[in-house]
């Protein structure tokens, strides 16, 4: 590591009725890959929004190769170099994917765009990446994880001197983070330095230098990545101990009964015959690589993709489902994985984005029941824990994690006996998980099914009582959670690849 290129000082930040950053110091050096932790609202993005002008600070100074800065806007700091990869995508859907990264800065020929040469550029931004993505591709026709690609092949087309990688991985395969890794430590080579923030411990000790932790808007510590240790990262970012023990055994009834039975269902390329039960009180677990089928499964399911074949059987009667309206009419509730797409409004508060699923139950009349709405979305804001000032908080002001919970809330106050997580806890840190998995549980023991849809392999082993398996769009393995292990998951995610 060499010197410092960037140093940030009694950085002070708030917004209405949060003190979002109280007098935060943070650094980084040349050549260093910094961790920036803490749990969700802790104020780590917007320490980093900060510094590159998407938020204006209130007081502080920001110091950037020796002189003190204070960019304006986002295209301030990528001239300076100073680049960030959001966690949440900011890529136009309706653009191809060349078009995407270099928006705003296109390549001329004539009077016009050079549109070859910016496929070509595109590509061999990707070589780089060793990722196989079509640069002609239209970008909102990518997966979550293919786009969060292209977000970081964008940041690297920048002559960068200090990127940010905010939850970079969140989205990723195992093979995608470590084609990370290795452009990650390609950049470290060069002198670059790179800020990482994730909720990832084991990604922390691998690639990181050095580890800042932040709780509640305050600087706490900085550690030598080296020198410590997985559980005094957390005892810094929660203090309190968090155990991550994986379930030994169902806790899901051995004659509890069928609440849904998949027969042969088939969508696209990505759903080939799958065949599933799901019972009451079950967390059914499905595991699989990147591009496996498993979202697509449970996007036909309930309704928002259409299914080709197959049948579906709620309590023993089959249904006809058609849309997610006919999904929620039967008792399915959906978390998708792209929460800021299909979870919630941000733009809207926490208390209408709560009812949003049952809002006839607020109604009075032609008008809406704000105080009853407020009541059951506080309710939820206290059960699950989420950090707002109040239940009137826009959704867009909140921390991811924090908007993760409202799209649970909202399916709470649905009151759906299934519910289908897709990556539930994605982008969110180590208490905050923990006091989902406790919901988790604790839904299940009153008898709601849940289908949890999981990369995290610690994930699925801690909360499954049963795992499925899929592989290139079929299911390849059903396993109780007493016999499932890391290798046998592994060895049938892995099952129908060449």
């Amino acid at each position: 590591m060499g010197e410092t290129i960037l140093e940030m000082k009694q950085i002070d930040k708030s917004f209405p009725g949060v003190h979002a950053l109280d007098h935060v110091d943070f650094n980084v050096r040349r050549g260093e890959v910094h961790a920036l932790m803490g749990e969700n609202g802790a104020g780590k993005s917007t320490l980093m929004k900060v510094l590159t002008g998407i938020y204006t600070k209130d007081s502080g100074t920001i110091t950037f190769e020796g002189k003190e800065v204070e960019f304006h806007n986002a295209r301030e700091a990528q001239d300076a170099g100073v680049i960030i990869v959001h966690q949440e995508l900011n890529m136009v859907g309706d653009l191809t994917v060349a078009q995407n990264i270099f928006l705003g800065r296109e390549p001329k020929k004539g009077f016009g765009i050079d549109d070859k040469k910016m496929i070509e550029d595109s590509k061999a931004l990707f070589e780089r990446l060793k990722i196989e993505i079509d640069p002609r591709m239209k970008m909102s026709d990518l997966t979550v994880g293919k786009q969060q690609m292209c977000e970081i092949a964008k940041a690297i087309s920048h002559n960068a001197k200090v990127i940010i990688f905010d939850e970079p991985s969140a989205a990723l395969t195992e093979k995608e983070i470590e084609d990370l890794f290795v452009i990650i430590r390609d950049l470290r080579a060069q002198d670059i330095g790179c800020v990482y923030i994730s909720h990832r411990m084991d990604e922390i000790k691998v690639i990181t230098d050095r580890v800042t932790v932040m709780r509640d808007g305050t600087y706490v510590g900085t550690l030598i990545t080296a020198d410590s240790t997985k559980e005094d990262i957390i005892n810094m970012m929660v203090g309190r101990v968090i155990y991550e023990d994986p379930k030994t055994h169902s806790m899901c009834p051995p004659d509890a009964p069928v609440v849904l039975k998949v027969e042969n269902l088939n969508a696209g390329k990505m759903v080939k015959n799958v065949s599933f039960e799901l019972h009451k009180g079950e967390i059914l677990g499905f595991s699989g690589l990147m591009g496996a089928g498993r979202t697509e499964t449970a996007r036909a399911l309930f309704g928002a993709d259409p299914k080709q074949s197959g049948t579906i059987y709620i309590n023993g009667k089959e249904v006809d489902i058609k849309s997610p309206q006919d999904a929620v009419k039967y008792g399915i509730g959906y978390l998708s994985e792209d929460r800021k797409r299909y979870g919630v409004v941000v733009r809207r508060s926490i208390a209408e984005n709560t009812t949003m699923a049952c809002l006839e139950n607020y109604m009075s009349g032609v008008l809406i029941n704000k105080g009853a709405e407020k009541k059951v979305a506080q309710d939820y804001v206290d059960q699950l824990a989420t950090k707002t000032p109040s239940v009137d908080q826009l959704v867009v002001n909140l921390s991811g994690g924090n908007q993760q919970k409202v799209v649970i809330a909202k399916w709470l106050c649905k009151n759906c006996d299934i519910l289908i997580f897709d990556e539930p806890t994605r982008g969110i840190d180590v208490g905050a998980k923990n006091e989902i998995y406790k919901l988790m549980n604790k839904l299940a023991s009153e008898g709601k099914s849940i289908i949890m849809i999981s990369s995290e392999m610690t994930e699925i082993l801690r909360m499954s009582d049963r795992v499925i398996v899929m592989c290139e769009g079929e299911i390849t393995g059903d396993i109780d959670i007493a016999e499932a292990t890391q290798e046998n998951i592994m060895d049938k995610a892995t099952r129908n690849i060449d």
